[in-house]
């Protein structure tokens, strides 16, 4: 099974081809450049046939509001052209699959991902004996949020986080806070998120995952500020 992923949930994003289960290639993309001056060139760079690709991944969020809507729709119409499926993947969920390579059964492992505003995106989840990069690697014990580190500690208080490892931007921005409220610095530095999307969706689609392009949705967490807007501006 071919599949080409592309994560632009950030400026600089990333695109990656996965074959049965193995990373062929992974490039990060030109943070200099926007997604809409870089997009389908950077996916078309890896060399692949979008005609003998099987399944096209994209990374749904959460992240750049504009990037995500971007990427979307780049995938969404390959996957139109070709007839492929497309599956969305969580960013929270790739990057926490990164993190379970340095812990161990029954461990925490945390995402956090830099939501602007002094606020970051999180989930939490516990790692099982499941293979890497499996759906059933990983259970979620708390969904997808948005709020400041300190606050995302205290909606936490209910889980022991001294061995919890943490990884993504935000906890790289975050460590100190990290460390005092955990007495540990684990802590993985952000990776590009690509080769994790499409390693994921590979095992989606192995499950029987439909993958309408139509389907996909993006993984806001928080509301747009164009929704923001409206409803401060709204007559009452």
């Amino acid at each position: 099974m071919r599949v080409l992923a592309l994560d632009t949930t950030t400026r600089a994003g990333s695109v990656a081809l996965v074959e049965n289960g193995n990373l062929i290639a992974e490039r990060p993309g030109d943070a200099s450049r926007s997604h809409g001056e870089r997009l389908p060139a950077d996916l078309a760079q890896l060399g692949v046939p979008w005609s003998s690709v099987d399944v096209f991944a994209v990374c749904v969020g959460p992240g750049s509001f504009t990037g995500l809507r971007i990427g979307i729709a780049t995938m969404q119409g390959l996957a139109l052209v070709t007839g492929a499926r497309l599956i969305g993947i969580s960013g929270l969920d790739a990057l926490a699959q990164y993190a379970t390579k340095c812990v161990g059964q029954g461990d925490l492992v945390a995402p956090w991902i830099d939501a602007q505003r002094g606020e970051v995106y999180s989930s939490l989840y516990r790692v099982t004996d499941a293979p890497l990069f499996t759906a059933d690697r990983l259970v979620q014990l708390e969904p997808p949020a948005v709020a400041t580190a300190d606050a995302t500690f205290g909606l936490w208080t209910g889980h022991d986080l001294g061995e919890a490892m943490f990884i993504g931007d935000a906890a790289w921005h975050n460590a100190l806070l990290i460390e005092a409220h955990t007495s540990h610095r684990r802590i993985t530095e952000p990776l590009p998120l690509a080769g994790a999307i499409g390693l994921l969706a590979e095992d989606a689609a192995r499950r029987g995952a439909t993958g309408s392009p139509a389907a996909i949705q993006p993984l806001y967490v928080r509301r747009p500020d164009a929704e923001l807007h409206r409803d401060r501006n709204r007559p009452h």
